[in-house]
């Protein structure tokens, strides 16, 4: 059976698969917005279907303090912890089995030889009130503690702690923290 990525955001959160409707699930906040950003990013911006799934979109980014827009490329399994700011530039792209925690910012730098925006691999755990800034790659299997500030390139395998960033090297950065992979 193939699923959709809407059902493996479903799987992530809840631990099991939906049956053939999800829509029981869109009483959990986190789900809501996931559920309505992968419809949004499914039809064109300009299609009947896009503009109305990016209304949708955009009245739970006003209500829940997320800031996630259809253009950003994420994987499978995309898991926010808690609602509350969230902030991801349109041009991140983000791997499968990722979690994100509150207060979060993934963004551009405007200038300089780290101007761009983040590339984030599978299995990376963001804790909450992390800042991810410039054209920088963080590897798989990598854990951000809260509040670490992150203007580096992180190997695959590590923990992030800090700010400035100090980078630990750990083959089981992510064990017990990334729950239901898919």
């Amino acid at each position: 059976m193939s699923h959709t990525l809407i059902q493996k955001d479903y799987y992530r959160i809840h631990g099991r698969w939906p049956g053939r409707f999800v829509g029981k699930s869109l009483v959990n906040p986190n789900f809501r917005y996931i559920y309505f950003l992968r419809k949004a990013s499914k039809y064109k911006k300009k299609s009947i279907l896009g503009m109305l799934y990016r209304i949708i979109l955009y009245h739970y980014q006003t209500k829940y303090g997320f800031q996630i827009y259809p253009e950003t490329q994420i994987g499978e399994g995309f898991y926010l912890g808690h609602w509350g700011t969230v902030i991801i530039n349109p041009e991140v792209k983000i791997g499968k089995n990722c979690n994100i925690a509150p207060g979060v910012t993934i963004g551009r730098a405007n200038r300089g030889k780290k101007a761009g925006v983040p590339i984030i691999g599978d299995e990376v755990w963001i804790g909450s009130n992390a800042v991810l800034i410039g054209k920088i790659t963080i590897g798989n299997n990598v854990l951000i503690a809260p509040n670490a500030y992150v203007t580096e390139d992180v190997p695959d395998n590590s923990v992030v702690i800090g700010n400035i960033a100090q980078i630990k090297s750990n083959e089981n950065a992510t064990e017990g923290y990334i729950n239901n992979k898919v």
